[in-house]
């Protein structure tokens, strides 16, 4: 473990070297300004030439995806903010485990990492687009369809009011089935890490999260038909120079990030921008859902070691539970009741 923790604190180091130098650039770029990517060395490079991706990755951060309202328009956190957050972090990840959790707690804070680093530029948001940091507006349309600004994948339990008749009531994060994206792309409350794969006509990325793996060609072959639909969309890759560009459609209807309909297109931007560094952008887009589309830079550096298998239905009485409490709500009602009635 000893070794694992002084190889991540090495690449640390070393991606903040390189990170130094593209600092102007990256901030241009996020200002909406021209920059010319960094050169990719042969060092960097696959056998074919291809800017060498492969390695398994963590884009764990304390960063938010939307920057505080209160916040306005600021970019940037303070050096007396970043230390706040990384203690705040830092004490959720060492601290002991409670004895007791409040009501209605979904992890014990123990179970979460949150990460400690916020990125090189200490950015008020993972968003850069638009410049508040924040996500667009809904449409009109979506606001008459009931659109939210809930996390995708995610869902109410029994006690919150979601229907548990069956287990074909609860959402498919809930069922194992999937993460979804563009949820599985953003951090959340653990396993941030993603592994990629390549060949010179195919990327395979393997979440962590719940499991998944897209094999995303680059031979130019166009998406299936939009009647196709799957659970992580479909995927089609390109090289643009040094940036890997994947394109994402054909998404079903069964799970939804935020309220967004089945035609949400996200496009993904990865980019080599050090020996220990792996730059992404996500862009979204749903003009049924959101006014304009919306941009999140994820930066990500090695990970400690391998991926966890996400073994989800093995052991795990979650779904049982739910089903089972719902029943014994029910009794409960039911018999309170039949005793009110006499």
């Amino acid at each position: 473990m000893r070794n694992r923790v002084l190889a991540l604190a090495t690449a640390a180091v070393a991606a903040s070297v390189a990170v130094i130098g593209l600092s102007a650039q990256s901030a241009a770029q996020d200002a909406g300004k021209t920059a010319v990517p960094p050169t990719v060395s042969p060092s960097m490079r696959t056998p074919w030439g291809h800017p060498d991706l492969q390695g398994t990755w963590d884009y764990r951060t304390i960063t938010p995806l939307e920057r505080a309202a209160a916040l306005g328009n600021r970019e940037f956190y303070t050096v007396e903010e970043i230390k706040t957050m990384e203690a705040r972090a830092a004490k959720r990840m060492d601290e002991a485990p409670e004895e007791g959790a409040p009501a209605g707690t979904v992890h014990p804070t123990y179970w979460t990492d949150p990460g400690r680093f916020v990125d090189e530029q200490r950015r008020t948001s993972l968003i850069v687009d638009p410049p508040n940091g924040r996500i667009p507006p809904l449409t009109t349309e979506a606001q008459a369809r009931g659109g939210r600004g809930g996390r995708g994948g995610g869902g109410a339990n029994a006690r919150q009011g979601g229907r548990a008749d069956s287990w074909l009531d609860r959402t498919v994060l809930e069922r194992c089935i999937a993460w979804g994206l563009p949820t599985a792309l953003l951090p959340g409350l653990y396993n941030n890490n993603i592994r990629i794969v390549q060949t010179p006509d195919t990327v395979v990325i393997v979440h962590e999260m719940v499991h998944d793996a897209r094999v995303i060609p680059l031979d130019g072959r166009p998406q299936p038909p939009a009647t196709m639909k799957a659970w992580m969309g479909s995927s089609r890759g390109r090289w643009e120079g040094d940036t890997l560009v994947v394109e994402t459609t054909n998404f079903t209807d069964k799970i939804s990030y935020r309220g967004a309909t089945s035609n949400i297109k996200l496009t993904e931007r990865y980019r080599r921008v050090g020996p220990q560094a792996v730059e992404m952008r996500l862009t979204v887009e749903d003009p049924a859902t959101w006014t304009q589309p919306w941009t999140a830079k994820v930066n990500m550096r090695p990970a400690e070691g391998e991926l966890y298998e996400y073994a989800c239905h093995e052991g795990n009485y979650g779904l049982r539970n739910i089903l089972e409490v719902a029943r014994d709500e029910e009794k409960a009602a039911a018999e309170a009741a039949a005793k009110s009635s006499k």
